[in-house]
């Protein structure tokens, strides 16, 4: 009888895998026209849970039916930049810390705006950092080292991009005549703005949009940016749902990474729900589409932040922990390598069950795309 039990419990664990491993490998009938990747810089399973806590009601992060979780290692290292962390999500290919579209070799990778692009849809990206920064820049750039960011602008300018929004300024020459890249733009059909995030399109005859509006990062959430990522997506999102072949964009929330950085729980946990916002208007959207496809990700986590239960002092000078009131706090000011997040929506979400490399994700991305 045991004998018995043990053979059914083997052969019910044995079908759970091949459904596993069958809905991870089979793409499904039913394909996304549009695409929507969000990067919670630096977003670890604890800065999003953060939201559960911090927010006001349910988290957006709730609305998600498909979860998996990416492995984030560099090829140089055993914890990533956000360089190699995006080029990988961008490429496929797995490469060295501060790499901007190039492997290990150092030789430009195809990137997915660039493969999409190419199939004629169109591109955007929307960030909290300057444009030209790690994250954004492994979407439609190709650089040895991710601090090249003249370099990068000049890039931008020759890529495929079609919107974006987010700082970085004086990366773009403004006012510098002939070198000045956002009339380059111009020239190539953008409406540029430098001071302020328009309520709607203007122009509604126009195709490209570009928005630069800080120096550097935006402003951070705590210094009053207000709700720039979640309209500047919804802006992104009107641009290109003009192209009927569909589109790809790209929304990070930069500075959850920064607030890692900076060991600031504040911080973090602000931009967190800022980004939680934010992929909230993109569910509405994926929603009343009916054909696109929403993936929550993190290029990896920062801070080692954990919700561990805050000390309280007892009687005698000692402490004990106190399991209803929660201490944000963090083990190291930089990266680590912990598993981060996949959260997917929308067609073809299924695909993103599990545990798997960063580069399956552009893998599953190329695949959901292909005929």
């Amino acid at each position: 009888m045991k004998y018995r039990l043990a053979s059914l419990s083997f052969a019910a664990v044995m079908l759970w895998l091949a459904v596993v491993s069958f809905t991870n490998s089979s793409v499904p009938e039913e394909k996304p026209r549009n695409i929507i990747l969000m990067i919670g810089d630096g977003m670890g399973l604890s800065q999003l849970s953060s939201a559960f806590y911090y927010g006001n009601g349910e988290p957006n992060f709730a609305r998600f039916p498909i979860v998996g979780l990416s492995r984030t290692s560099a090829s140089s290292d055993k914890i990533t930049d956000s360089a190699a962390g995006a080029t990988a999500l961008s490429t496929g290919k797995k490469t060295y810390n501060g790499a901007i579209g190039v492997d290990a070799k150092k030789k430009s990778v195809e990137t997915l705006i660039e493969y999409f692009a190419a199939k004629g849809l169109s591109n955007g990206l929307v960030a909290t950092s300057s444009i030209t920064h790690a994250t954004p820049a492994s979407f439609y750039a190709h650089v040895k080292k991710r601090k090249m960011q003249d370099e990068i602008a000049e890039h931008l300018v020759q890529s495929n991009v079609d919107f974006f929004a987010g700082g970085g300024q004086k990366f773009f020459k403004i006012g510098e005549g002939d070198n000045d890249l956002t009339e380059m733009l111009r020239a190539k059909d953008f409406v540029i703005n430098t001071q302020k995030l328009d309520v709607e399109l203007p122009y509604n005859n126009a195709n490209k949009y570009g928005y630069l509006l800080a120096k550097d990062g935006m402003p951070t959430m705590e210094n009053d940016r207000g709700d720039f990522l979640k309209r500047a997506s919804l802006l992104a999102l009107e641009c290109l749902s003009k192209n009927e072949k569909g589109f790809f964009l790209v929304i990070e929330g930069s500075q959850i990474d920064w607030g890692g950085h900076a060991n600031n729980a504040s911080y973090v946990i602000s931009e967190t729900l800022d980004f939680d916002q934010t992929v909230g208007a993109v569910l509405d959207f994926a929603k009343e589409d009916g054909n696109t496809l929403v993936i929550v990700t993190a290029d990896h986590e920062t801070g080692g932040f954990t919700l561990k239960a805050k000390l309280k002092k007892v009687p005698f000078g000692g402490s004990k922990p106190d399991y209803d009131e929660i201490d944000p706090s963090f083990s190291t000011g930089g990266h680590s390598a912990a598993l981060v997040p996949v959260l997917a929506y929308g067609p073809g979400a299924e695909m993103f069950s599990g545990i798997y490399q960063n580069t399956a994700i552009h893998q599953k991305i190329v695949r959901l795309s292909s005929p």
